[in-house]
């Protein structure tokens, strides 16, 4: 929230500077996000009256003006702007002065007429982008005087950063009373008096969601001067908090907006037929907001209605079939209180977010309605004029926020704080807050104000009476406990050490939301539910992820799309799958890889990554703890990866997760280049290691026999490996596979495989006839499961 310094201080002005005042704020938990000036630096601007307008001799788009501004003579000044006219009040910059941007105000002679100064519209001063023509004073502008001192311009601009519990600080009166809090100052709050009618004019309401809207108050104000305009001192006000002004009506609700904090709204009563219905949106309905949009309402929209359309989005934003015009003489305010679960979400599933539902959201006084439609009231009346009627009210108090008293003790105070404060300064502190207190024996019991929603625990109150004695002032104490070093076990690979290699394999590591888009996910991981969002961020991201690919595609695509031609990308993060009645939740590792086997180098072939490049940096990762024979490659389809480049990993019988290459067709659809590989397996199973045992190394000689068979091209060579180790026995110390071959002299069809089985003992040293047998044993066994026969 933005507000003037000056106007807060009209509220309460304790005797510090700008910046203590900042830093007090900032300590009580409203952080200040900037300070600035109400307008840039100028020099020798004053208010002039312009006497008269003559054509200029030699430029039809120039004027001759006399202005009176206060000195001997009027000045002569040349003006280009096309709203002067004869009896206007502008800002004047005599001959001397300097304009924002260190523009120097000189003597001046323009085709061939001399002028002394310069007639300034709000854009020269920096007061607005308005640069259409003069800024216009009011009529009663005193002339000569000095513009930065009558518009009291020597003023600051504060910015607060507010967390969402404390909506009570979004108006001039919310931080009033903290400041007042803070220094120990009265809060000088305006007089406002309830406005008599005058006539009997009314229109009828009728609240059919009464738990949604348990207070609504409305009044008919008739014959307001359609011409009038808004004083410069409240259009200032509301410059100063980032508002422009819109007309009387507009300005004065968002006045009260920023004065009290309570939204309002204005309707054109001609626009109007037959009364005010607060009702759930019906089915079909839509709604022409004010900025132009058009919007289909859901059935659970709380709308402002009449009896033949819908007139605004409760609590976020008008309409504009009774929006308030130049031509509107009848005006009906409205001023409501929204339960805040009726508006909460409520902008952003329309994607809007206005001051209304900003304080909507966060709660509003339930008891303050009445008090502002009187303050907007006698506002539109002074300025406007117009005759106005009763105020009509619909309340259902059993549906209004009842603040409930709470408990407060002593030494739970001096338990959460670490400090033990004395009674009386905690009573103090409560009754500054606002509360009424009853003492108790062990404490007190605390009835919060009606503008707190906040204050609902014990807890609460002990957080608020730490702020205001000031969290600088509480005691540092360190926590003692026995630290105690966890345990590494060797039977376990730590992330870091996963993550450590694939770093030195080429691999960055990723982060990605876990919400997903829906269409990506179901494009990628078909055929597994997701878990939707009951409140999503966007419609892209809607879905909890059940596969880490979704969000690795996004950040290549998100790369490619930056000329980056070689990405190895890995994750790291949860998957989340529905099943049955509850959400599992599996940590999973993940990876992405697209471009060259090697970045550019003159010392290496360009060759693109494939299939096999990434299987061998899974099988790295798999020999970190020992047990990469536990694991299996199977051959099977995965509707998102290439049919003949994809393979399942299985872990003890079961599928532990995928590789292969992104399948072509769904690359093309999604716009990405063909050659994308991917990789993901639950990290249980990559975690799991063998525990390292020593074993001495055998005195006696190693035998090597060199095999190579003849086997069918569908053969893997991980079926081969997993036969010749259950076959030749406690003797095969290593098995190398160091050739495959088809071509010339192997028939079609057929592969040679060439196997170098490393055998050794123990105890003693292997005869010939020992290495035979094994030779024969394995043979044999390759012979009869899987039809090899030794090459010659």
């Amino acid at each position: 929230m933005k507000f003037s310094e000056h106007w807060l201080r009209e509220w309460v002005n304790p005797p510090v500077s700008t910046e203590q005042l900042a830093e007090q704020l900032t300590m009580a938990g409203l952080e200040v996000d900037s300070i600035e000036p109400a307008a840039p630096a100028f020099e020798k601007v004053v208010v002039g009256e312009v006497l008269e307008v003559q054509p200029h001799p030699d430029a039809d788009k120039l004027r001759v003006c006399r202005v009176e501004v206060g000195q001997e003579a009027p000045l002569q000044i040349v003006c280009g702007a096309p709203n002067v006219h004869a009896g206007m009040k502008a800002p004047t910059a005599l001959v001397g002065g300097v304009l924002p941007g260190g523009l120097k105000i000189k003597k001046a002679k323009l085709r061939g007429v001399e002028s002394f100064g310069m007639l300034c519209s709000a854009r020269e001063l920096g007061l607005s982008e308005d640069h259409a023509g003069l800024m216009a004073l009011p009529a009663d502008a005193p002339v000569g005087e000095d513009l930065r001192s009558w518009l009291d311009l020597d003023d600051a601009l504060i910015e607060v950063d507010l967390t969402p519990n404390r909506g009570d600080c979004l108006s001039i009166a919310g931080i009033a009373r903290e400041v007042g809090l803070l220094n120990r100052c009265a809060v000088e709050t305006p007089e406002i008096h309830p406005v008599a009618a005058a006539t009997e004019a009314s229109f009828p309401v009728r609240v059919n969601a009464a738990e949604a809207c348990p207070r609504y108050l409305g009044r008919v104000i008739q014959g307001i001067d359609p011409a009038a305009a808004t004083p410069l001192w409240m259009q200032e006000r509301l410059r100063r908090s980032g508002l422009r002004s819109l007309g009387p009506v507009v300005d004065v609700t968002n006045y009260v907006l920023i004065e009290l904090g309570q939204p309002m709204h204005g309707f054109d009563l001609g626009r109007l037929s037959g009364g005010i219905e607060v009702r759930h949106a019906r089915q079909g309905e839509s709604l022409n907001l004010l900025d132009g949009k058009r919007v289909e309402l859901s059935d659970d929209t709380l709308v402002i209605a009449d009896e033949s359309q819908v007139l605004a989005i409760a609590g976020v934003m008008g309409g504009e079939a009774s929006a308030v015009t130049s031509e509107t003489r009848d005006v009906f305010l409205e001023c409501a209180f929204f339960a805040p679960t009726a508006i909460a979400g409520l902008a952003r599933q329309y994607g809007l977010q206005t001051d209304s539902s900003h304080r909507f959201e966060r709660g509003v006084d339930p008891s303050l309605q009445r008090r502002a439609l009187e303050r907007a009231t006698g506002l539109l009346l002074a300025i406007t004029g117009g005759t106005p009627g009763p105020v009509t009210e619909v309340s259902h108090a059993d549906h209004l926020p009842e603040t409930e008293a709470v408990h407060l003790r002593q030494t739970r105070i001096t338990r959460l704080l670490g400090l033990e404060l004395p009674r009386e300064e905690v009573s103090d502190i409560l009754v500054r807050l606002g509360c009424g207190i009853e003492p108790l024996n062990d404490g007190w019991r605390v009835h919060p104000p009606t503008y707190r929603f906040d204050l609902a625990i014990e807890a609460d109150l002990i957080e608020e009476v730490g702020r205001v004695y000031g969290y600088e002032r509480l005691p540092s104490t360190l926590p003692s406990g026995r630290l105690e070093m966890a345990p590494l076990s060797e039977e376990r690979v730590e992330t870091a050490r996963i993550h450590t290699l694939l770093v030195d394999r080429g691999y960055q590591e990723a982060i990605t939301y876990s919400f997903v888009d829906p269409d990506l996910q179901a494009r990628l991981n078909p055929g597994v539910p997701g878990v939707a969002l009951a409140n999503p961020i966007s419609s892209e991201m809607s879905e909890m992820r059940t596969s880490l690919w979704p969000g690795l595609i996004k950040v290549l695509e998100h790369n490619l799309n930056r000329q980056q031609g070689r990405v190895l990308l890995f994750e790291q993060g949860l998957r989340f799958e529905r099943q049955a009645d509850e959400i599992k939740q599996d940590k999973m590792l993940a990876c992405v890889a697209y471009g060259s086997r090697w970045p550019e180098q003159w010392g290496a072939e360009k060759a693109g990554l494939d299939f096999y490049d990434l299987k061998g940096d899974v099988e790295a990762l798999l020999a970190l703890g020992g047990r990469a024979g536990c694991f299996e490659f199977v051959a099977e389809a995965h509707p998102a990866l290439h049919p003949g480049r994809s393979a399942a990993i299985r872990h003890g019988g079961r599928r532990a997760g995928w590789l292969g290459e992104l399948h072509p067709r769904l690359a093309g659809d999604l716009g990405l280049p063909a050659g994308i590989l991917l990789f993901e397996i639950e990290l249980a199973a990559l975690q799991l290691a063998r525990k390292p045992v020593f074993q001495p190394i055998s005195r006696y000689p190693s035998v090597r026999r060199d095999l190579a068979f003849l086997v069918d091209a569908g053969v893997s060579a991980q079926a081969i490996r997993a036969r010749v180790e259950a076959s030749a026995g406690e003797w095969l110390k290593e098995l190398l596979l160091f050739d495959v071959y088809q071509g010339e002299g192997v028939e079609s069809g057929r592969k040679s495989i060439a196997l170098g089985l490393i055998l050794q003992d123990s105890s003693r040293t292997l005869a010939d006839q020992d290495v035979e047998a094994v030779v024969e044993r394995v043979t044999a066994v390759l012979q009869d499961e899987l039809g090899a026969s030794l090459r010659d």
